[in-house]
């Protein structure tokens, strides 16, 4: 069984950084993809960054290209989401996954963290 532990949200303002890490607790194949999702009130759950550990393939939506970063360390069991330049629209509860299926309109997951939550002010 697979658990996955957020950490690193807070309150920025806009322009400033901010570091998610997800701990993973369990097994996980290296050729399962890892991803954050988001959920802003009133809006649904949507894919921002995905990664899969064999061969380090990355996928983005585009929102966040150019700005937001993904990464793992295997070592540490550990995926980490670098977010730069946030913008006020980048404000939501920022949720791990595994077992992500990035492929298709809308991308999917088998098992989730908590959820964490980021605030970008103007």
């Amino acid at each position: 069984q697979v658990h996955l532990v957020e950490s690193g949200g807070g309150s920025v303002q806009a322009g400033e950084s901010l570091r998610l890490s997800c701990t993973v607790k369990g097994y996980i194949d290296s050729e399962d993809f890892v991803a954050w999702f988001r959920q802003a009130p009133g809006s649904h759950r949507e894919g921002v960054a995905t990664i899969q550990g064999s061969s380090g393939t990355t996928f983005y939506a585009d929102a966040v290209k150019g700005r937001f970063t993904i990464s793992r360390d295997d070592v540490k069991n550990t995926v980490f989401l670098q977010m730069d330049n946030l913008k006020p629209e980048d404000t939501a509860m920022y949720y791990c996954a595994a077992d992500v299926n990035p492929y298709g309109r809308r991308w999917h997951a088998v098992t989730w963290g908590q959820g964490i939550q980021v605030t970008v002010s103007v």
